[in-house]
């Protein structure tokens, strides 16, 4: 390699590095600016957006998840997941229930009166997502970034990682 090669690589990969650090930024922005439209919309008389965001996960999973699953899954630090579920559980959105695979575990389950506020404030908000994406992007970037989350965040399902 020459020097002008060496030269030539380096600012490559200074220009990329700047660039990741560029898209990373304004994907932040990007979803800071949704949160804060979605937060103000009316919607949330029945739960809050943390509230929604649980009973959410937990209605996805179809059954009840341990509460270091479903830390995993909600943008909040345990602490802050365990004192929303006890409020959520004293309010009848959510339970506790035995880990059927292991006695000294349980799971947190939605109950029914909590699947129920989730869908009638999931369809409102639902309607609220579409809106705030259908005014801004094509079908075509929808369906791009789409496909760009996936590959930076791939689910279980779909992840290359996984042995």
């Amino acid at each position: 390699m020459t020097d002008r090669d060496a030269v030539a690589a380096g600012r490559s990969r200074r220009h990329r590095a700047a660039l990741a650090n560029e898209a990373w930024e304004a994907l932040l922005h990007a979803q800071i600016t949704l949160m804060r439209r979605f937060a103000a919309d009316p919607i949330w008389d029945e739960l809050s957006m943390r509230e929604y965001d649980v009973l959410y996960t937990l209605a996805k999973a179809g059954t009840g998840m341990r509460l270091t699953d479903l830390n995993r899954a909600v943008l909040l630090s345990q602490p802050a997941l365990s004192r929303l579920v006890d409020r959520m559980a004293s309010k009848g959105l959510v339970e506790r229930v035995p880990d059927p695979g292991d006695r000294r575990a349980v799971t947190i389950r939605a109950t029914d009166d909590g699947l129920a506020r989730r869908r009638r404030v999931g369809a409102r908000h639902a309607l609220s997502v579409s809106a705030a994406m259908t005014d801004r992007l094509t079908d075509q970037q929808m369906t791009e970034l789409l496909t760009l989350c996936e590959e930076l965040a791939p689910t279980h399902e779909n992840r290359s990682d996984q042995p």
